[in-house]
């Protein structure tokens, strides 16, 4: 048995962007389950293939090359660098996060106005994942796994609270 474990674990060193991809297909479509279970109706597959396609199209990407290129420019683990590699998230990545989820299932469900959830969720959505009061992340970036880090402190937008969702 572990050595099937251990060859999992060499191929996903070997090959993390890929790995990274599946991870978001995954984690992205079991949120979007989840929450539709959650809220008692009948589960919308189209809509979880849509949440999929976005996260690989787009947020499995994005957040491969942009965490990488965080680690580049504020290397290490200490409170310092990873405070500032926060900070940085919010400010930047968070804002293209956010806005991509929303813009690309817009796209998706072929809206009418495309940016008409964007507008409507996105202070909502972005805030729930700010530090501090009200927010959503623990500041717990130093203990999860580098290539897992953003899914590790960041649920997908379609798990965080947005206006006008009940």
């Amino acid at each position: 048995m572990a050595g099937w474990w251990r060859e999992l674990l060499r191929t996903v060193r070997r090959y993390p962007w890929p790995t990274n991809v599946l991870l978001y297909a995954a984690l992205f479509s079991a949120g979007d389950a989840l929450q539709q279970r959650l809220r008692g109706g009948p589960a919308d597959w189209r809509q979880t293939r849509h949440v999929a396609t976005v996260a690989v199209a787009f947020h499995a990407n994005f957040n491969y090359v942009w965490l990488r290129l965080l680690e580049r420019a504020l290397p290490g683990r200490a409170p310092r660098a990873v405070l500032a590699k926060v900070l940085c998230d919010q400010a930047f990545g968070g804002p293209v996060y956010v806005s991509a989820f929303y813009f690309g299932m817009s796209i998706l469900q072929e809206k009418d106005d495309i940016f008409l959830d964007l507008r409507q969720k996105f202070w909502n959505t972005y805030k729930s994942a700010v530090p501090g009061p009200g927010g959503g992340r623990d500041g717990a970036t130093s203990r999860a796994p580098g290539p897992l880090r953003r899914c590790w402190l960041e649920p997908p937008p379609s798990l965080q609270p947005a206006a006008g969702m009940e």
